[in-house]
């Protein structure tokens, strides 16, 4: 299967376990990656047999911005189910939601939720 890669999709959101978070936010990072059928796509050049991945980047900034949830693993589930609620090309999606500057003391790193959901079948 063929598969989109969007990276470095960044946006300042107020999902956290503490309650500064919810109220100061702080940057989120996510990479997703796209499994659909390029094939078509491929042979035609025409932007409507592929996604336009222009709306998955703004639906992920939105989800981002208006969300808030205590845990970083709800909001990468929302922005997982949204892509695939969004589009019925897609048939599995890869989140990676990276918190560049986790408010942990003494933690220079990352911190970084990854998960994979698959399209359900009707």
């Amino acid at each position: 299967m063929d598969c989109i890669h969007l990276t470095g999709i960044r946006a300042y959101g107020y999902t956290g376990f503490l309650p500064e978070e919810q109220v100061l936010g702080q940057w989120f990072e996510v990479d997703v990656k796209l499994w659909l059928d390029l094939a078509t796509a491929g042979d035609t050049d025409a932007i409507a047999d592929t996604l336009d991945y222009r709306s998955v980047i703004s639906l992920i900034q939105h989800l981002i911005k208006t969300s808030k949830f205590a845990l970083v693993e709800k909001l990468a589930n929302a922005i997982a189910n949204a892509i695939l609620q969004e589009s019925d090309r897609v048939t599995q999606v890869q989140v990676i939601l990276s918190k560049p500057a986790a408010p942990i003391p003494d933690f220079s790193g990352k911190i970084s939720i990854e998960l994979t959901r698959t399209q359900q079948t009707p």
